[in-house]
């Protein structure tokens, strides 16, 4: 079921499905907001606990709108692009062998074929990113999984719109936001320890903090630094 709730002038969408627990969430690029309730709630208990949180929606929505945003991509010649934080200079070349992506110093350099859609090239450069995250993540476990004690049974790489990362407890199963190749080292092993300590502790609880405290102490500036830098240039839908 489907619904909405007005706080002044904040309009609040409501889906109410078979789950356990309240879900707020609020969306880039505007703000826009959305509370996942039980089935059996009522929108009138929905609006007390959407105004107990009216502070934070509003703080949300404006860290959303004054985030800095990447200009679109066309995938040109002496177009900028960004791997683990580090600025290159795009070179494109056409010719008739397979596509590739490479980097060459300070360059990166895309072969296609001539006539190559700049869709086709953007799916070029997500799986290449894609590939980059995965061995990175691969070393990243490698590392951690014996200082945290925990073991991550599989792991994702996917775009995702509204999170850098999630866990799924259960499964042990970790998904990473494709976007982190184009972010410093740093703030992808900040993602990394983040969701492998929710196998320890699912929730944002104290508990939790103790744990990215022990863990990695310098935890909170990575976030801080991450959430500086651009996000990617889109129409955010969910």
């Amino acid at each position: 079921m489907m619904a909405q709730v007005q706080l002044g002038d904040i309009a609040v969408d409501v889906v109410l499905k078979d789950i356990k627990n309240v879900h707020l969430s609020v969306y880039p690029p505007a703000g826009r907001v959305r509370i996942a309730a039980p089935s059996r709630m009522s929108l009138d208990t929905i609006r007390v606990f959407a105004i107990s949180k009216l502070a934070w929606i509003k703080q949300q929505q404006k860290k959303l709108r004054e985030q800095e945003r990447e200009t679109p991509r066309e995938y040109l010649n002496r177009e900028s692009h960004y791997l683990w934080g580090n600025r290159y200079l795009l070179t494109v070349r056409e010719d008739n062998e397979a596509p590739s992506i490479e980097l060459r110093h300070r360059r990166i350099l895309l072969r296609v074929r001539p006539g190559t859609s700049e869709e086709r090239k953007q799916a070029l450069f997500e799986a290449w990113y894609r590939e980059q995250l995965k061995k990175a993540v691969l070393l990243l476990l490698a590392k951690w999984q014996p200082l945290i004690g925990v073991r991550v049974n599989r792991f994702f790489i996917q775009r995702m719109k509204t999170k850098w990362g999630s866990c799924n407890p259960t499964a042990r199963h970790i998904r990473l936001n494709t976007e982190l190749a184009k972010k410093p080292l740093e703030c992808l092993e900040y993602i990394v320890v983040h969701e492998m300590a929710h196998l320890i502790e699912p929730t944002h609880t104290q508990r939790f903090i103790i744990l990215m405290d022990r863990f990695m102490p310098k935890w909170q500036y990575y976030r801080q630094a991450l959430n500086r830098l651009p996000v990617r240039h889109e129409n955010w839908e969910y």
